[in-house]
């Protein structure tokens, strides 16, 4: 009986509408990778870039006459249809500028939301990541794309790119940049700080879009703007124009990324303090954390 009551507890509370104990709530990240296919709705992002989920999503091909999804097993190239047109176009562009197209990594899962690993952002199909590997072929199998990797173009200190770095990754990344669904481009502090050390005036407008974070020395991760057909979707704050100050970015790219990220002051811990509460992550997250309409995008059949 004492096994039952629990279980009893969650059927009321959610035939009554309210919400299960905390500790009974399935988290949200078993719940969206569950699902294989996408919510049969209009496409929508739905919610924050980390916290949130999408309707309608609309799959990448596994092939392209210019592009690959990489990790297929993952079932992670879904997105919204503003995102598959974006990854496309520059596939396609990047022709231009030498590559054969684009490897192209992780975008949502069929209805966004958490995943079980790998990324905080990710869940509105508006993010997606585009390895620095230049394609030798576009007819890898499955299992060669299982297999294969990216390579890193920063050094091992973090403080410049190194031998993999090349005049098309800069040239990519602006073709990358200069389109205007594009809100922002996450690369490695030493991918910023080379491509300051070249930029002129002329490419302000493109070159503030490209912003440092760690570990992002293997693959560039573009997000887009929020699209005109999601007004639940929630855009980031501050823009990236805000942050540059009118600028390119590379002011402080170059202050705070050398001096403050890759050596950082020691600060001495009162060794009486309390310990700091435990962080809560995203795969923590349970529905109570997600936008309500993200209850009917699971539901959706």
């Amino acid at each position: 009986m004492g096994s039952i009551l629990p279980l009893l507890l969650i059927i009321v509370t959610l035939a009554l509408g309210l919400p299960a104990p905390a500790a009974a709530q399935q988290r949200a990240h078993q719940l969206f990778a569950a699902h294989r296919a996408p919510s049969p709705q209009t496409p929508a992002a739905i919610g924050s870039y980390a916290r949130g989920c999408a309707a309608g999503l609309v799959q990448l091909p596994e092939t392209g006459p210019t592009w690959q999804a990489m990790r297929l097993s993952r079932n992670r190239n879904w997105g919204h249809p503003a995102m598959i047109a974006y990854l496309q176009d520059l596939s396609r562009a990047a022709t231009t500028v030498g590559w054969r197209g684009l490897y192209i990594g992780d975008i949502s899962q069929p209805r966004g939301g958490p995943m079980p690993s790998g990324h905080t952002s990710h869940q509105i199909g508006l993010d997606a990541d585009i390895w620095m590997l230049p394609p030798r072929r576009l007819n890898l199998s499955r299992a060669e794309r299982e297999e294969i990797a990216s390579i890193s173009v920063r050094t091992e200190d973090q403080r410049a790119v190194n031998g993999n770095w090349t005049a098309a990754h800069h040239a990519l990344l602006r073709l990358a940049a200069s389109d205007p669904r594009v809100d922002r481009i996450f690369v490695a502090a030493a991918v910023k700080i080379e491509m300051c050390r070249t930029a002129t005036r002329a490419d302000t407008p493109w070159l503030q879009k490209i912003r440092p974070i760690y570990g992002h020395d293997s693959h560039f991760h573009v997000r887009l703007r929020c699209p005109a057909d999601s007004p639940g979707c929630v855009a980031q704050t501050p823009t990236v124009a805000e942050l540059s100050a009118g600028g390119n970015g590379c002011d402080e790219t170059l202050m705070w990324w050398v001096t403050e990220y890759l050596n950082p002051p020691k600060v001495e811990r009162d060794p009486n303090a309390p310990p700091p509460p435990p962080v809560r992550t995203v795969r923590d997250y349970t529905m109570a954390d997600l936008p309500a309409q993200c209850r009917d995008v699971l539901a959706a059949r």
